[in-house]
């Protein structure tokens, strides 16, 4: 294992990281991670050994007084990914379930679905993504929720591409409320909702990698919730989102900086042991240099996902630093693994070794949770000053 960056962890963090890299090898070794992966089944035990180890919940408490740290969450995301990957996105989504609860949600909420989650004994699905829209959901959303005389609300609508909605217990929903007067964001609420609720159908869907976390397609047809199924205020769901944003693409980077030191843990392994005219493989210069050209990248995306962390921890502006982090990440993530797949020729192809499953593993945060292309929007106008550029 190369460790952790040239950035040295604190003693906290340094206990944290061998904390979670224990309980990966005992819950989730290469061997386990690789047959479920084949099986599309989501590892319950891992999940449930890291929410009993508090690693879900982090510090955050049911009572929403205090929130989790995301120097934590960070850390906790980075190890998960090198290793069981599905388990590090999934945790992507709770922690951003996690952070809407202790924010938003009433004392109810925080009882019956915040505690649960915190502790590892429920999972939350985040259901934004629509089939006519992702980028552009709020101008295009079509799930709607309209509140009877006697104030429940019923939803009718699709989304799509959620990620393991077949085992959570709730979703958080966003589903337009009224027509907004100015900005599409507005007109949009959040609310939660029990997977069992009638008219709730879910469809998975079959996907290129991520094997062990569902990602589906979930209907709503006359779904009815009571008006305490609202998180937050109503009409200003949307907005809501906006600001756990930063701590969702800082949490992205986590996860595909995760990928990219362990596709550079096999790769190197592998360069060090494999012999061809009789020399390690690792000592033939091109292969040796896309690694180290994958090391630059793995430790500059480390330098920008920290100091976003850092921001975001201390309440600073972080939009600019988390897009950074993001597409460094996960631009990196793409180059190791293939810089891996050259390095390994035959055996990268196979899954005797982590490295095809991490090759496809890494495309998704190119995309996901916004994609790289939009961010560098993002970056060059808030950070270069440039006009608009979409």
């Amino acid at each position: 294992m190369i460790g952790s960056g040239t950035l040295p962890d604190t003693t906290e963090q340094a206990d944290l990281r061998e904390m979670v890299r224990e309980i990966i090898e005992r819950y989730a070794p290469p061997q386990r991670v690789r047959e479920l992966d084949d099986a599309n089944a989501f590892d319950l035990e891992l999940y449930r050994a890291l929410g009993g180890a508090g690693l879900i919940g982090l510090g955050a408490q049911a009572d929403g007084v205090t929130g989790a740290d995301p120097r934590h969450q960070i850390i906790v995301l980075e190890e998960l990914a090198a290793g069981p990957t599905s388990m590090a996105v999934c945790l992507v989504v709770q922690y951003m379930g996690v952070g809407l609860l202790t924010e938003y949600g009433t004392n109810e909420q925080r009882r019956t679905v915040l505690a649960p989650l915190l502790d590892g004994r429920e999972r939350v699905a985040f259901a934004l993504t629509e089939p006519d829209g992702g980028t552009d959901v709020a101008r295009v959303m079509r799930t709607r929720a309209k509140q009877s005389d006697d104030g429940r609300w019923v939803l009718n609508g699709a989304k799509t591409w959620i990620s393991g909605p077949q085992h959570a217990g709730n979703l958080i929903v966003l589903a337009r409320t009224s027509t907004p007067e100015s900005s599409p964001i507005d007109g949009i609420t959040m609310f939660v909702v029990p997977t069992d609720t009638p008219g709730i159908t879910v469809k998975e869907l079959d996907t290129f990698a991520i094997h062990s976390l569902d990602t589906c397609e979930v209907n709503f047809d006359n779904v009815e919730v009571a008006a305490s199924a609202v998180l937050g205020h109503v009409d200003q769901g949307f907005r809501q989102v906006l600001g756990t944003l930063n701590g969702e693409r800082l949490n992205a980077a986590a996860a595909a900086l995760g990928i990219a030191r362990g596709a550079l843990d096999a790769a190197v392994d592998y360069g060090r042991q494999r012999q061809v005219f009789g020399r390690p493989v690792g000592s033939f210069q091109v292969g040796q240099h896309r690694l180290v050209d994958g090391a630059i990248a793995v430790e500059a995306a480390r330098a920008l996902m920290l100091q976003a962390a850092e921001a975001t921890a201390t309440g600073k502006r972080a939009d600019i630093l988390s897009a950074m982090a993001k597409v460094a990440a996960s631009d990196a993530a793409v180059a190791v693994t293939d810089a891996g797949m050259r390095l390994m020729g035959g055996s990268g192809f196979s899954k005797e070794y982590p490295m095809e499953r991490l090759f496809r593993d890494a495309r998704l945060y190119t995309f996901a949770p916004l994609t790289n292309e939009m961010l560098r929007n993002h970056i060059g106008e808030k950070y270069l000053g440039l006009p608009r550029s979409f």
